[in-house]
C-alpha cells in the first residue's frame, strides 16, 4: 500500500517518497531512529509514523487482517490499492496523457518505437525534464537517468526544453492565483540539467553493467523516477551471430529493468527502433528485437506519422484499452497537435 493512505502532512508525506519509504510495508520495516535519519524529523515523530503505518496496514485490509507474504510477495488487495496511488509524469500533451491514464506510468516498463525522425528522442528529452516538475505543480520532483547507446542526446535540447518547462509552471501558477501577486517558480534550467544523470554506453556490454550497477546508484540517489535507455535496441543489433545469446542477455536486462521499476517506484522507458518483416506476403514496418521482446514491457507504444502528423498508437497495455493521438514536436518540446503540423527535423 502507498503512503498516500497515511493520515500525515504532505509534507511529510514528500520526505517519506524522497527519501524511497513508497509503501507501508517499506515503512514498517524501519526503525523509529532510521526513519528520523532519512526523512528529518524526531524520533518521536517517525515513531507516530511508525505507529499510524501499522494501524493503516491493518484497519485498511477486509475484516482488518494482517496478511505478510513471504518472498517480498503482496496480496491483490494490497495491488488494488496501488492502484488507487499511482504516480505518472505528463508528456506535456494532453492527447496523448488522456489516452495514457494520465501520462507515463510509475512502476512500468513502457516500450516507445518508431521511424527516425518521429521524435522518441525528445519524448524521452522531455520525460527526463518533466520528472522534476514539483509536486506543487502536479509532478514528482524527482530526478532522471538518461541511457544514451546512439549519441543523439543533445544538452542544447535539454536546455530548451528545460526553459519552456519553467514557463509552463509560472504561466500554470499564475492561472490559479490571479487574485494574488504573481508567482515565481524558484527552480532554474541549470537545476534541471543537474538533476538528469547522463550514461552514455558503447557497447552491450557496458549497457549490462549499467543496468546491473543502478540498483546501487539508485540507493544512492533515492529520488531518481525514471530511467530511459535510447535506445535499447542500438547494441544488439549488429556483431551477434548467437541469437540464442542475444535473446538470453535481452531478456535479463528486461527483467533487471521491471525489478527497478517495482522496487524503486519508478518509471522505466525504452526507446526502441523500427525494421521489416516479411507478412501477407509483404514487407511491412515493425519493433525490432522480434516478437519474443514484446513482452518484456508493460505497455508498448508506436509512434507513425499520418499524413504530416505525428500520432502515438498504444499498441499492447494490460490496463489500457488501444487507441491513438496526435502529437507535435516543437521549439518548446512535446506539445498538442496543431493542423499546421509539418515534418520539421528539430535541431
Amino acid at each position: 500500500m502507498e503512503v498516500g493512505m497515511l493520515p500525515i502532512s504532505a509534507s511529510k508525506r514528500g520526505k517519506l517518497l524522497a527519501a524511497g519509504y513508497t509503501t507501508l510495508d517499506a515503512i514498517a520495516r524501519a526503525s523509529a531512529s532510521h526513519l528520523a535519519r532519512d526523512i528529518e524529523v524526531s524520533d518521536s515523530e517517525a515513531l507516530e509514523i511508525l505507529n499510524l503505518a501499522a494501524k493503516t496496514g491493518v484497519s485498511d485490509r477486509p475484516n482488518g487482517t494482517s496478511t505478510t507474504v513471504v518472498g517480498g510477495g503482496q496480496t491483490a488487495w494490497d495491488m488494488l490499492n496501488d492502484e488507487k496511488f499511482s504516480s505518472y509524469i505528463t508528456t506535456s500533451c494532453v492527447d496523448l496523457d488522456n489516452i495514457l491514464g494520465g501520462g507515463i506510468k510509475c512502476k512500468d516498463v513502457t516500450e516507445i518505437g518508431g521511424v527516425p525522425g518521429i521524435g522518441k528522442t525528445q519524448i524521452g528529452i522531455q520525460l527526463a525534464v518533466n520528472v522534476q516538475i514539483p509536486q506543487g505543480y502536479g509532478g514528482l520532483g524527482g530526478k532522471a537517468i538518461y541511457i544514451d547507446t546512439e549519441g543523439s542526446f543533445m544538452v542544447e535540447r535539454v536546455l530548451q526544453i528545460a526553459e519552456a518547462c519553467i514557463e509552463d509552471m509560472a504561466e500554470y501558477s499564475n492561472h490559479f492565483h490571479k487574485d494574488l501577486q504573481p508567482c515565481e517558480v524558484k527552480m532554474h534550467p541549470n537545476n534541471i540539467l543537474e538533476n538528469i544523470f547522463y550514461f552514455r554506453v558503447c557497447s552491450y556490454t557496458e549497457q549490462i553493467a549499467l543496468i546491473n550497477y543502478l540498483d546501487k546508484f539508485i540507493m544512492e540517489n533515492k529520488d531518481v523516477k525514471i530511467i530511459i535507455v535510447d535506445s535499447v535496441t542500438f547494441h544488439f543489433r549488429q556483431d551477434f551471430e548467437d541469437m540464442a545469446l542475444r535473446t538470453r542477455l535481452l531478456s535479463e536486462m528486461a527483467l533487471k529493468l521491471m525489478k527497478l521499476a517495482k522496487k524503486f517506484c519508478l518509471a522505466v522507458v525504452m526507446l526502441n527502433q523500427v525494421t521489416t518483416k516479411f507478412i501477407e506476403g509483404s514487407f511491412q514496418l515493425t519493433l525490432a528485437l522480434g516478437d519474443s521482446w514484446s513482452h518484456s514491457c508493460t505497455n508498448r507504444i508506436i509512434l507513425f506519422w499520418n499524413g504530416n502528423e505525428r500520432h502515438a498508437f498504444i499498441d499492447k497495455s494490460p490496463s489500457l484499452k488501444s487507441a491513438s493521438a496526435p502529437y507535435s514536436v516543437t521549439s518548446r518540446g512535446i506539445r498538442n497537435s496543431t493542423s499546421s503540423c509539418k515534418r520539421i527535423k528539430m535541431m
